[in-house]
């Protein structure tokens, strides 16, 4: 099999199924190329992690030979959470790649890779040098790399919770989801010892998901949770991807807790500590964020959807905080890497300081009803923006990501897809009803 570089390489990572898209070979060939990458800012080493996946454990180390072919030497990070590796790059400052095929199902595999520092690689950063020099073949150093072993769990731990005041948490019942992810080596790690009382569904790791799929912005896969929450009583619930490294909360009631709201209450929390400092959103989480940031005296800083964008814009802004609707959330203290784990201890800390609960926590920045993201097939995705542009030119419109048109009580943006046919479309109103009214009419004008 020839590993298939056109369709793994995406936008952001490398991604595809295992044996047809993406097999140790193919592996090798990207950590060579990594290597050559690397080796051109003046990196000799490397660290190489992996998730629970069956076939990680050969994938990473065919990785590494790679890389070691070229002269690099690889430090093996092991079983490790992507947040786990980005914190190791940027303690070490060393590049760095995690076998990993994210919240994707079984028979999936794939890597992220960063720079020293945990700075970004993705399309435009470095992404697209890497596929060339993958395709084009090895191009072996003199001497080989070597390889070498390293333990980082307890020296992330610590970082995690450097996050929070420890002496502020109180004895919370947290239900934690890790649907047998790497959040079952990483999660158990930093509760312990701490007040809280966690309650842990799924914490085998098994990368081929024998309960439920690790993606849990698709409301399915929050079920479980919900359903516990509500069984125990619990204070919140938790769920974490398969890489641990995005985090949805569930309230006492098992309501599920947007990203974008989840972005504002740290938000929020960040500002009462670090006021008139800049977070960034992306262009897509809901009105409520810019509004809580101006209202706690913060700079809102508007992005296109991304974690390289993101990454790059907190570097530029110097922010010290930076959240998706999709469940990243990144800090300037981490590297201005995103952390499911630092996410989730800063909301706990917050809770433990509002007895009223979650609900109530967050009752005054749900202000908005959302569409969600709805994907529509379509043949030629700059034809119908176009089109639809036009219908709504009375509008404030922009071009930053796609198009967004904002008619005063209600937006939507609708953007192409990186890697497929579609438009993805987000709607946000003030009410259900009208979220449902006004989405028909922008999809019967894509249609």
């Amino acid at each position: 099999m020839a590993t298939d570089y056109d369709a793994i390489f995406k936008a952001y990572d490398v991604r595809g199924t295992v044996g047809d898209q993406i097999d140790a070979d193919g592996a090798r060939a990207i950590g060579g190329a990594f290597a050559r990458f690397v080796a051109s800012s003046g990196a000799q080493s490397v660290l190489v992690g992996r998730d629970m996946r069956p076939e990680g454990e050969e994938y990473a180390a065919a990785f590494g030979d790679g890389a070691m072919d070229h002269g690099i030497d690889v430090v093996d990070v092991g079983l490790c959470a992507t947040d786990m590796l980005y914190y190791a790059s940027g303690s070490l400052e060393l590049p760095g790649a995690v076998l990993t095929a994210s919240h994707n199902p079984a028979g999936y595999n794939g890597i992220k890779m960063c720079g020293a520092g945990a700075a970004p690689i993705g399309a435009g950063t470095g992404l697209e040098a890497i596929k060339s020099m993958a395709i084009s073949g090895p191009d072996p150093a003199g001497a080989k790399g070597t390889r070498s072993s390293r333990d980082l769990l307890d020296d992330y731990v610590a970082h995690v919770r450097s996050f929070v005041n420890m002496d502020a948490l109180a004895p919370l019942l947290v239900v934690v989801d890790t649907a047998n992810g790497m959040g079952g080596l990483v999660v158990p790690a930093v509760f312990e010892g701490l007040p809280l009382v966690l309650d842990h569904l799924y914490p085998e790791l098994d990368g081929t998901f024998p309960n439920h799929p690790a993606d849990p912005l698709q409301p399915e896969n929050q079920r479980d949770l919900q359903d516990r929450v509500l069984e125990l009583g619990a204070e919140v619930g938790m769920a974490f991807d398969g890489d641990a490294d995005r985090m949805f909360l569930v309230d006492e009631n098992a309501r599920p807790v947007s990203g974008s709201l989840t972005t504002a209450i740290i938000a929020r929390t960040v500002l009462e500590s670090d006021p008139g400092t800049t977070i960034i959103h992306n262009l897509i989480c809901s009105k409520a964020v810019p509004e809580v940031i101006a209202e706690g005296g913060g700079t809102a800083v508007r992005t296109k959807v991304g974690h390289t964008i993101i990454k790059q814009a907190m570097a530029e802004t110097g922010a010290i905080f930076g959240g998706e609707h999709s469940g990243h959330y990144y800090f300037r203290d981490n590297y201005r890497a995103d952390s499911g784990l630092i996410a989730a201890l800063v909301v706990l800390e917050a809770l433990s300081r509002h007895p009223a609960g979650l609900s109530d926590l967050v009752s005054d920045l749900d202000r908005y009803a959302a569409s969600g993201e709805l994907n529509t097939e379509v043949a030629d995705t700059t034809a119908v923006i176009e089109r639809v542009a036009a219908a709504f030119s009375h509008a404030n419109q922009d071009r930053l990501d796609g198009l967004t048109v904002d008619l005063g009580d209600w937006w939507f943006n609708l953007r192409p897809s990186n890697t497929e046919p579609l438009l993805r479309l987000n709607l946000e109103a003030p009410t259900p009803d009208e979220v449902q009214q006004r989405v028909a009419e922008v999809q019967a004008l894509i249609a």
